[in-house]
């Protein structure tokens, strides 16, 4: 029944612990919430940043394709223009 008997002062021990955090939460809870509320508020920041940052970049590829796609267009549109230029004809 060494079992049993062990199954018990590891419960008891459990319980010790348990009501060890109990007591100590009101103390803990607040000391760590200000030390990781700051810590939040560094990481949100720097995503909003990264969110910026990277909405800049996107919009300024954007601006790149886009214009490289207007002057494909212009160039389409110019050599339809121009007739294909005949080869000379040589002189006999």
């Amino acid at each position: 029944m060494k079992l049993f008997g062990a199954s018990i002062s590891g419960f008891g021990g459990a319980m010790i612990i348990g009501a060890g955090v109990v007591l100590l939460a009101p103390v803990v809870i607040p000391i760590v919430a200000s030390v990781m509320k700051p810590l939040a508020k560094a990481a949100i920041k720097g995503g909003i940043l990264a969110y910026e940052g990277a909405r800049v970049a996107v919009a300024e590829a954007k601006e790149a394709v886009e214009d490289i796609a207007a002057e494909a267009k212009a160039e389409l549109a110019e050599s339809q223009k121009r007739p294909a230029k005949a080869p000379a004809k040589k002189a006999a």
